[in-house]
């Protein structure tokens, strides 16, 4: 057990009193010795904290004097100095968020410092650039594992040779692929599709993922387009509502199209992509929304 497992103050004062001396003489070492004596004896004392962390910093002891300066700023009115020199010891780590924390938690107090108003903008800056490379390398992570050919995962000959004969080469491509579209496949069995679906959902993937994230976009661009004047009303509306024939009320079912507004997330080359879907029943569609003043979504040039 430590000889001072209990605070003691008035000892803490006489090492902190050996340490200006030291620090006089041009003594950092015996300065820094004499503060760890005085923390060890008053170690709740933030002052003491503090100034053994600013010595440990000037020598380049930096872990150390961040785990001090840390505890010395676990007050309620922590020195606004201590916390900017914990700051640009984050900084200089690249913890630029806990950085940021430390500059706001000063300008909080004192708004004007004006140390901290010239640093705040340097963190700020640093940290989104952060953000935007892991943004990058997540983006580029991704794009990767989408243009990995599935003939790199373990699937069976049949199941891979189904989906060579539907042109879908990488994983990217099997996002793009409903899992009614495959079932509509010639000889495409039961146990092909589920042997897919595990190895997608071992990724957190799915069929049809990338369709229907283009369809909710689409979707909520035209609730945006539509919202102004309150026609995005009948966009929640079943789609049969719009009394189509059983022929275009079974396509839709098939794309699972169940409101108007998933109706008009659509194209008209995806609606002619379901099978017997023909040019009577894409024409009967496009007159049906023109009369609620709505439309088939347009690609883009």
């Amino acid at each position: 057990m430590s000889s001072y497992d209990v605070s003691d103050p008035q000892t803490a004062a006489k090492y902190v009193l050996q340490a200006d001396t030291a620090l006089t003489n041009g003594d950092r070492t015996g300065a820094i010795e004499a503060f760890e004596a005085a923390y060890a004896a008053d170690p709740d004392d933030s002052g003491i904290c503090f100034r053994l962390a600013y010595e440990l910093d000037l020598v380049g002891e930096e872990n150390e004097a961040i785990h001090l300066y840390e505890q010395a700023v676990q007050t309620d009115q922590p020195p606004l100095h201590a916390l900017i020199n914990l700051a640009v010891l984050y900084e200089d780590k690249g913890d630029y968020k806990k950085a940021e924390r430390c500059i706001r938690q000063v300008l909080a107090t004192n708004p004007n410092h004006p140390r901290a108003r010239l640093f705040i903008k340097d963190v700020v800056e640093a940290n989104m650039t952060v953000i935007d490379d892991e943004e990058d390398r997540r983006v580029a992570q991704q794009n990767a594992l989408l243009d990995t050919p599935v003939t790199d995962f373990d699937l069976s000959v049949r199941a891979r040779n189904a989906l060579r004969k539907m042109n879908v080469r990488s994983l990217g491509d099997l996002l793009r692929v409903t899992e009614a579209e495959l079932r509509s496949f010639k000889n495409f069995g039961e146990a092909s599709l589920e042997e897919i679906k595990v190895m997608l959902a071992q990724r957190g993937l799915r069929l049809g993922q990338a369709v229907d994230e283009q369809h909710s976009a689409a979707k909520q661009a035209i609730y945006e387009q539509l919202g102004a004047d309150g026609s995005d009303d009948s966009l929640n509306n079943g789609v049969n509502e719009l009394q189509l024939s059983v022929r275009a009320r079974k396509a839709l079912a098939l794309l699972n199209i169940n409101t108007i507004g998933d109706l008009c997330a659509h194209t008209e080359a995806e609606l002619m992509g379901v099978k017997n879907f023909g040019m009577t029943s894409l024409d009967e569609i496009k007159i049906k929304l023109t009369e609620n003043g709505l439309s088939l979504r347009m690609l883009e040039e």
